[in-house]
């Protein structure tokens, strides 16, 4: 493997040994540089190696330089520093590293180095200054190499010493650089030039992004976190950070995708399990809103059956959210998704979720200022904790309301199945709408099944859920309905109840349906005897309006005046949910 390097820097004024300070031309080994200032470059060669032996200084960080490390390096015998910080590099550390007699500082942190740390470094007399932290590696750590004045091995799988013993990184702050003051001022004068040039490029960046996109905010440098953004106590996340956590966000970490973005399971250098949402959109019309929205919006909404934020990362090219792990997923996982073996939901378990998710609606509807609506309400966004008990989650799409302003929006969002009919037909959109998303979930969580399931067209049942169940519900076979895999395991006066809450929920017309507030009690035993004996009050005069005019359209000899008028109520979407 091979690497190109243009020499930038020789021998800094005042110095006795010669200094490289190495940039990259393209992204992988080619060749190392020559000695001396200019366009020389050569191959990775004896002679090559020869004119690199008096080489001190070996730099070459953050360049984005991927592949393996050469273990030729260890033929360098004057090297006292080589730094090769966040990069892409993979692979093993080569042994023959061992062979730097004369190395003082060795930083290979933050790159995707694997295998085990090399026992030749523990050969090294004169190291001071050892950082590996940011890989992954895994095994043992040497013993000797806990008596570095400087170490840091965190962000790996190793074992610090045994029965971990030691700590992964030294307790010491300093630098080393009182026990070599050459060194030390020649690394200030390169991390100076390395920051003034970097701030002039930014810079220039900056000007020359805002003269074309005067809308937007942030210089286009990624990676780079983004300070212009801070929301309270919330926990900033290093973009590094979540990468690490995510195993650079792999496919097999996704645990699902929505409107805005997916999510990754990941784990954080102490072991705790979280959940990152990384928006996809930002940039597009509302995507950049909607990630202060939700920030700000989980940040004022404290309650246990809400999903709370640990903290956020920005970048100028990333927007990710961090929440803790939900160890039971979601309720449509344990509903419809669950791998053999797996336990299924028992019925206490969903009158428990049932309940939970009504007190975190209730919250967001009549305890916060402003009121907030979620608009998305369903079982794939009710997660579980390692209790069961339901946390809703995903407020991508739920929207602060000012309870003084009209709430009407131009765009739509929700699942199909799940949204109320005012709000499709309309755009507005209340706390209303989140109770008829809440009923219709409730039917899953008897049912088991899908708000919208064309499958049961082979048994000529309703595609809605919501038409089926009230069938089923008027021909007394409430029985047929309930999820199967419970295998008769519930109290049928149970079903029945949670049936008729969530019919009360999803009535057409808003006005009827009952707060958030009032489905928690009726939940709790309280008051649903009477909402429902005036729901089937209005439901048979409904029916008997609805047969009526049934009749008057098969029977009337007049009039294409009163067809057209059938055809128009009938195929309305408000009376698709009917």
């Amino acid at each position: 493997m091979n690497f190109s390097l243009p020499n930038l820097v020789s021998v800094p004024s005042g110095a006795s040994y010669p200094v490289y300070k190495c940039s990259v031309s393209s992204h992988n080994w080619s060749t190392l540089p020559a000695p001396y200032a200019g366009a020389l470059s050569m191959e990775l060669n004896s002679r090559g190696l020869a004119l690199m032996q008096a080489a001190c200084l070996f730099t070459l960080k953050g360049c984005g330089i991927t592949g393996e490390i050469p273990k030729e390096l260890g033929n360098l015998s004057s090297l006292t520093n080589l730094d090769l910080e966040n990069n892409r590099l993979s692979g093993e550390i080569p042994s023959s590293l061992g062979n730097l007699k004369n190395l003082q500082f060795l930083i290979l942190s933050k790159n995707n180095l694997s295998g085990t740390v090399p026992g030749s470094i523990s050969d090294l007399p004169k190291l001071i200054n050892l950082r590996l932290d940011s890989n992954d590696l895994s095994g043992q750590v040497p013993e000797h190499l806990f008596h570095i004045a400087i170490y840091n091995f965190t962000g790996n799988k190793l074992n610090c010493g045994r029965n971990f013993s030691h700590s992964c990184v030294s307790s010491g702050n300093g630098s080393g650089s009182s026990r070599n003051p050459k060194v030390g001022i020649i690394i200030g004068i390169v991390v100076g030039f390395i920051i003034l040039l970097c701030g002039s490029l930014l810079f220039l960046l900056f000007r020359c992004r805002r003269k074309r996109y005067k809308g937007e905010v942030f210089v286009d440098v990624a990676g780079e976190v983004d300070r212009r953004i801070a929301f309270g106590q919330l926990k900033r996340f290093a973009w590094r950070e979540l990468q690490l956590a995510t195993d650079n966000f792999s496919e097999k970490n996704i645990l699902g995708q929505g409107g805005f973005g997916k999510v990754y399971k990941g784990v954080l250098s102490d072991n705790t399990k979280v959940a990152v949402k990384r928006l996809t959109d930002f940039e597009s019309p509302g995507g950049d809103a909607a990630f202060q929205r939700e920030v700000e919006m989980i940040s004022v909404a404290v309650h246990r059956n809400l999903l709370r934020l640990i903290g956020f990362c920005t970048t100028p090219t990333e927007r990710l959210l961090v929440y803790p792990f939900m160890q039971n997923l979601s309720v449509a996982y344990r509903l419809r998704e669950l791998k053999p073996g797996e336990p299924v939901l028992a019925w206490p378990t969903r009158k428990r979720i049932a309940l939970g998710a009504a007190r975190g609606l209730e919250y967001l509807h009549e305890h916060c200022n402003p009121k907030i609506i979620h608009r998305d309400v369903k079982a794939a966004n009710v997660l579980l904790d390692g209790d069961f008990e339901a946390v809703v989650g995903d407020f991508g799409l739920a929207k602060l309301v000012d309870v003084r302003r009209t709430n009407v929006t131009t765009q739509v969002r929700g699942t199909m199945g799940h949204i109320a009919p005012e709000y499709l037909s309309t755009g507005k959109s209340s706390e209303r709408t989140d109770v008829f998303g809440y009923g219709i979930m409730l039917l899953e969580l008897v049912t088991g099944q899908r708000a919208i399931d064309f499958s049961r067209l082979e048994d000529e049942d309703d595609v809605l859920l919501l038409d089926h169940v009230k069938k089923l519900e008027r021909e007394k076979m409430l029985d047929a309905i309930v999820d199967r895999n419970l295998n008769k395991n519930y109290i049928m006066q149970e079903v029945e109840a949670m049936i008729q809450v969530a019919l009360l929920c999803t009535q057409s017309s808003p006005e009827d349906r009952p707060a958030m507030s009032e489905v928690v009690r009726m939940l709790e035993g309280e008051g649903l005897a009477e909402r429902w004996e005036e729901w089937q009050h209005v439901e048979v005069m409904r029916r008997q309006e609805y047969e009526r005019m049934q009749r008057r359209f098969e029977w009337g000899e007049d009039s294409m005046y009163n067809q057209d008028a059938v055809e128009l109520s009938g195929g309305s979407i408000v009376n698709l949910y009917n």
